[in-house]
């Protein structure tokens, strides 16, 4: 495939005139062929260029896809193709209404990029039947534009997201050219409305050009849309005050002369992008003094276009009649089998395909060469174009310890002293994306090196606004989302900091770039992108302020539930762990990587050495913190994963050593939540003879974990000791109230961790139940000490690991920096 990525002409000027005739039929033989093949996609099995008259053993069974917004795409497809070849122009092509798939198939099929990918599917008779066959047929493709479409980083079956994926892929690409096609359907969804502000986010100097493309075709599924119901001046008045220069293209309605159609599209193409040209030079002049008014184009076709006009008695084009598949029965009824075959032929394709089932030459030499091709451009595979990030040695931003808890730090700004480092190491291929969060998820040390990128106004008093800056942050979960998985699709790196209650905004977005990443892995031709890395903070148990609405985990749950090769779930206890493995998922490919960490002043328990030791385990056992000797087995296993269930099990085992200190206490940290499961189940999973040799397979396992506790039943229940094992964890108990008082609320306190291995332990009951009874009083008493103050007993508020003499334990007992690796895991399982 030649590459044309060195020598691309940038945003140049053309001399806006009608189209010759020549090349106005050109245009229109390309959306004639793509139309052709779109809806051979959707009804043939068989006889692909009509050699013979159409029999019904020629059409599926099944006849499944979506026409009506597919004429459209590919009226678009054909003048974008005329203009690129033109201008040089690389571009990638956005479609929102991504169930216009067998239009987008049809394209890249036309420019030969898939037979280059797919070699079965080759450019004549046999390949075009193959192409047909496959389209929404088992063992085929799907429907939608998924990422077995060459070109395409945008499924669009879940509709809101073209434009905010469109300007992910712009950002940092300062010679792309990004046509975004909006469905008017797609444009009354809450996500698409707010991404119109993105343009407030650019820089005309450094970043790509989005061309918004609002594709007015009137009808939904079964509705008119809002839009093409609006007044025509009211719909540019809008796009106007979205900060936009709209352009309007109308036409394919009754009456209406096709060539003026095309002839309006190509004017109004060719005056758009000289619009973007003009703004680019004066960008790179300096003379660019305002926030420009970036074209945008409103095309209004009927929708169906160019299907029979009428079916059956009753109005199809121009109406949500075509929406999906026009001819329901075309294979169970003569009429309708008619019907398909003229529909077919009404595109001549004889004049389009000759004798060997090839496009003719004319018509193929629309379509530009090599990856300027919209269905071959690198941007759209952006794994060929990725770099890896220069990381500086995260070790150098380590907090020093001298024993466990002697050093307090907010681990998230910690971790943002090490970002902005990164930020400077990487000046053109990563960012940060966050809602409004940075500085108060800690991380504003970034803000020494780079600012937020704005292109609106700026007044004197604003601070760290700038037009290039390198984090971006909107006040829309939606729109980080989307311009990071734009950002990454198009082969970069970055990271989406958010309060972890909310990133639940964004589930079915996940849900959707999860999919696309586990149907990637499939696809040889699909290079490996850098991970989606969240960082969650602000979490369940420090939100003293915000209270109950802003205390939720169960993003893990949802993140959980997608394919093992896929997900990575970390907590790490403190800010070395946190730098670990943040430097981890960095490197990492292909993944979502869920980080939770929280950003209040806590305790640091490892040194830099241990805490890389640990994360390359995923997990282990702190000797340091438990009573068993080496050899005996413990009486008790306590278990904890997330920075405040680590500090509330390592109080109660101090709990323990003081109060039994008989009592053979194990103390297990768990950094990757995937460990726990069955190797068999995630690639990170252990081993039963691990887990066993970590966990024991017959004593009680007493679990504090940061989420709701059912995730770790569920991922152990296959564990020979899951009988055995007790969590803890949030249990949808909260309000507005002190750190300790809010673990209370839901019983992860270290006093109920006492009691629940004095209540576990065989034997243990009796003997302790003085204790027990001490706990139940402390926690009465903790409970008052803040309805009275305000705040935490100070028992709890200022307590640290205590020195080894302290506990009462003879000398040789457990030492402090030492982390155990007692099971054989392999280094980092990536």
């Amino acid at each position: 495939m030649t590459s044309t990525l060195d020598h691309h002409a940038s945003w140049t000027s053309r001399d806006v005139a009608p189209l010759d005739d020549a090349t106005v039929a050109r245009v229109d033989a390309w959306w004639r062929a793509a139309n052709y093949l779109s809806v051979g996609q959707i009804y043939m099995l068989d006889n692909p260029l009509l050699a013979e008259p159409l029999h019904r053993d020629h059409v599926k069974p099944r006849l499944l896809g979506h026409w009506g917004t597919t004429p459209g795409l590919n009226f678009l497809y054909a003048h974008l193709n005329r203009v690129i070849a033109e201008r040089s122009q690389s571009t990638l092509y956005i479609t929102g209404p991504g169930h216009g798939g067998p239009g987008l198939v049809a394209n890249a099929y036309l420019e030969g990029t898939y037979s280059e990918v797919y070699t079965d599917v080759t450019q004549d008779t046999e390949g075009m039947r193959k192409l047909f066959r496959q389209f929404s047929f088992p063992g085929g493709i799907p429907s939608h534009v998924a990422p077995e479409t060459p070109g395409s980083i945008h499924e669009g079956g879940e509709l809101g997201y073209a434009l905010s994926h469109a300007y992910g892929a712009a950002f940092d690409n300062p010679d792309l050219l990004v046509a975004a096609v909006i469905g008017d359907g797609e444009a009354e969804t809450g996500p698409l409305a707010t991404s119109w502000h993105s343009n407030k986010f650019v820089d005309p100097l450094s970043d790509g050009v989005v061309l918004p493309i609002l594709h007015l075709n009137g009808y939904k599924i079964a509705n008119p849309t809002v839009l093409a119901r609006i007044p025509e001046d009211e719909l540019l008045e809008l796009m106007r005050g979205y900060g936009h220069t709209p352009y309007l293209v109308s036409g394919g309605f009754e009456g209406d002369d096709t060539a003026d159609v095309h002839q309006q599209m190509a004017q109004v193409l060719d005056q758009a992008l000289n619009h973007i040209a003009e703004i680019k030079q004066a960008a790179r002049a300096g003379t660019l003094t305002e926030r420009p008014k970036w074209p945008m184009i409103i095309l209004r076709t009927p929708k169906g276009w160019t299907c029979p006009s009428v079916i059956d008695g009753k109005q199809v084009v121009d109406s949500w009649r075509s929406h999906q598949v026009p001819l329901a029965s075309a294979r169970d009824t003569d009429a309708h089998l008619t019907v398909l075959e003229e529909w077919l032929q009404s595109y001549r394709p004889g004049e389009l395909f000759d004798a060997t089932g090839a496009l003719v030459e004319d018509v193929a030499a629309l379509a530009p060469t090599g990856d300027l091709r919209m269905s071959a451009t690198p941007h759209a595979n952006g794994g060929l174009l990725l770099r890896d990030l220069r990381l500086p040695d995260f070790r150098d931003f380590a907090v020093d310890v001298d024993s466990p808890s002697s050093t307090v730090a907010e681990a998230t700004k910690v971790l943002g002293q090490w970002l902005a480092a990164v930020v400077e190491a990487n000046p053109d291929n990563f960012r940060v994306f966050g809602p409004d969060e940075t500085a108060s998820n800690r991380l504003q040390a970034v803000f020494d090196v780079t600012d937020k990128a704005w292109a609106a106004e700026l007044l004197p008093e604003d601070d760290n606004l700038a037009r290039a800056g390198r984090v971006l942050e909107m006040l829309s979960e939606h729109q980080c989302q989307g311009w990071l998985e734009g950002y990454l699709l198009t082969g970069r790196h970055g990271l989406f900091s958010c309060y972890e209650a909310f990133i639940h905004i964004i589930d079915s977005m996940f849900n959707q770039h999860a999919k696309w990443l586990k149907v990637t892995h499939e696809i040889p031709w699909r290079r490996p992108i850098a991970s989606l890395n969240y960082l969650l903070t602000s979490h369940v148990w420090r939100q003293d302020h915000n209270g109950f609405s802003h205390q939720d985990p169960g993003f893990i749950d949802h993140v959980v539930n997608k394919k093992a090769e896929i997900v990575r779930v970390y907590l790490p206890p403190d800010a070395n762990t946190l730098l670990s493995t943040y430097d981890h998922v960095l490197r990492s490919r292909d993944y979502v990587n869920v980080v939770v960490a929280g950003k209040q002043p806590a305790p640091t328990f490892l040194g830099m050495d241990d805490a890389i030791a640990h994360c390359a385990r995923g997990l282990g056992i702190w000797e340091w913190a438990g009573t068993e000797e080496r050899g005996q087995s413990p009486d008790v296993v306590l278990g904890c994963a997330g920075d405040v269930p680590t500090l509330e099990v390592l109080a109660a085992a101090d709990l323990l050593r003081r109060h039994l200190p008989e009592l053979k206490v194990r103390v297990v940290n768990v950094v990757d939540l995937m460990r726990l499961q069955d190797e068999r189940e995630h690639p990170h999973g252990l081993s039963d003879r691990d887990f066993d040799t970590l966990f024991t397979a017959d004593k009680p396992i007493i679990f504090a974990y940061h989420g709701y506790p059912w995730l770790i039943h569920r991922l152990t229940y296959r564990r020979n000791g899951h009988s055995n094992l007790h969590v803890r964890g949030y249990k949808e108990e909260g309000t507005t109230t002190t750190p300790f008082d809010m673990v209370m609320l839901n019983d992860l306190d270290r006093f109920h961790l006492v009691i629940d291995v004095i209540d576990q332990v065989p034997g243990l009951g009796s003997r302790a139940a003085a204790l027990r009874q001490e706990m139940v009083d402390a926690r009465l008493r903790a409970r008052q000490y803040t309805r009275t103050h305000g705040e935490d007993i100070p028992e709890v508020r200022d307590w640290v690991w205590p020195d080894v003499g302290e506990t009462g334990t003879e000398a040789g007992g457990p030492t402090r920096d030492r982390v155990s690796a007692t099971a054989e895991t392999g280094g980092d399982n990536e």
